[in-house]
């Protein structure tokens, strides 16, 4: 009977938003697009979703980071132009703390702010500005520990569209891709003092966020540029492979995914490629390639059982699989509207084929996403127009546009 209480209680407390998952970083708490939260109901509530709070906040693309009862995110400043990182309780939205630098856009393509999330780690704040300024913050003060200038301290180049890949922490390492020529394209630093600990690749930056992979229990750091689809030593930066793509206005943009053996990357003018990865870490092959109906742009794909969502430049949300690339399906574009850049963050909701989105129009949907196709639930609108990834933690969404930062609970409180 003991054991039985204390089961029982484990069940209920996971279903507690105390007990519930944080979002320490981009794409959430393993960097895929899943959460670990509580269970949500199949529709939500007549009359929708109410905020618990709102605060206004300068723009920006950058997406929100929840760690505790902390909330942080990006914006940027006009008069004086600066690009601040500001930390919010997460129970009452009041302001905690922000740290501001100050930064020069001028002709900078989307210039409306900041666009890489914070990364939270050990109790520090990895942050990259939109113009290259890396700074490592103490997450609760806000106070400075150390900052490198991926132009002036890395010898890198910047993009049409700015600096967009978040901080990706490995070990000790702090992994940067500030495009520079000669050997600077992609860095590791010491992630307690900023100290450069290698330099490796000649290929200018993407805006994807690179990642780490594990094939044959051998760790390797898989890099999406403008020119190439490319694998490195994590620890040494030493190159292990590479398969060219280029890519129209350099776009390298959605976060790889990694399942299968096979990295696959999605573009939005030249298609998606799946790399097959071999036996040693030098081995690397394409496997396909897709130009007609598998192009996306912003928003990273989700993967389950074999299946691959992806939201098509065309046709809306499409399922298709990944080991042949056959499309099964796609959505008409009913999940968000199509347009020139179309774009929704999809996020799984546990095990299961359920996933939470918000689309641009800041309308949050509840799916099933399976192999016989998209299944909506129920949708409300939380926030205006959105291009930044949401963050799920404890029971509630945190949301921002250029305008305001949302908490909305998920369940009643």
């Amino acid at each position: 009977m003991h054991h039985r209480l204390i089961t029982a209680f484990i069940a209920i407390a996971l279903a507690n938003s105390t007990f519930a998952e944080d979002w320490p970083r981009w794409r959430g708490p393993r960097g895929d697009g899943t959460w670990h939260g509580p269970k949500l109901p199949e529709k939500w509530p007549e009359g929708g979703l109410k905020p618990r709070w709102r605060m206004p906040i300068g723009g920006g693309y950058s997406g929100v980071t929840v760690v505790g009862q902390r909330v942080f995110v990006m914006d940027r400043q006009k008069e004086p132009e600066a690009e601040r990182v500001l930390c919010f309780d997460a129970d009452s939205g009041q302001p905690i703390w922000k740290h501001e630098y100050p930064v020069t856009y001028g002709k900078l393509d989307y210039g409306t702010g900041p666009r890489a999330a914070p990364t939270w780690h050990d109790g520090k704040l990895f942050t990259v500005g939109a113009l290259g300024e890396c700074r490592c913050l103490d997450a609760t003060s806000g106070e400075r520990i150390w900052s490198v200038n991926y132009l002036s301290d890395l010898n890198g180049k910047l993009q049409e569209w700015g600096f967009a890949g978040s901080a990706l922490i490995d070990g000790d390492h702090v992994i940067a891709q500030p495009g520079g020529t000669d050997g600077h394209s992609v860095a590791a630093l010491n992630r307690h003092t900023g100290k450069i600990v290698w330099q490796s690749l000649s290929d200018s930056a993407g805006y994807a966020t690179p990642m780490i992979v594990t094939h044959n229990e051998r760790r390797q750091l898989i890099c999406w540029t403008p020119s190439h689809i490319r694998g490195l030593d994590s620890v040494t930066g030493k190159p292990f492979w590479q398969v060219p793509y280029e890519i129209t206005y350099g776009v390298a943009i959605a976060e790889p995914i990694f399942q299968e053996g096979l990295v696959l990357v999605c573009g939005y003018w030249n298609g998606s490629k799946a790399i097959r990865l071999g036996a040693h870490p030098e081995h690397a092959e394409l496997a396909w390639e897709e130009n007609k109906f598998l192009r996306g742009l912003m928003s990273q794909p989700l993967y389950r059982n074999g299946h691959v969502y992806l939201l098509d430049k065309q046709y809306g949300l499409t399922c298709f699989e990944l080991k042949s690339s056959t499309k099964l399906w796609d959505d008409d574009n009913q999940m968000t509207p199509r347009g020139r850049n179309p774009h929704a963050s999809l996020v799984w909701l546990g095990d299961a084929d359920r996933a939470i989105i918000l689309n641009s129009e800041g309308d949050l949907i509840l799916v099933r996403l399976n192999a016989t196709g998209y299944h909506e639930q129920s949708r409300t609108n939380i926030i205006g127009f959105t291009w930044a990834h949401p963050a799920f933690a404890g029971s509630r969404v945190y949301a921002r546009s250029d305008t305001e930062l949302v908490c909305v609970p998920l369940l009643p409180e």
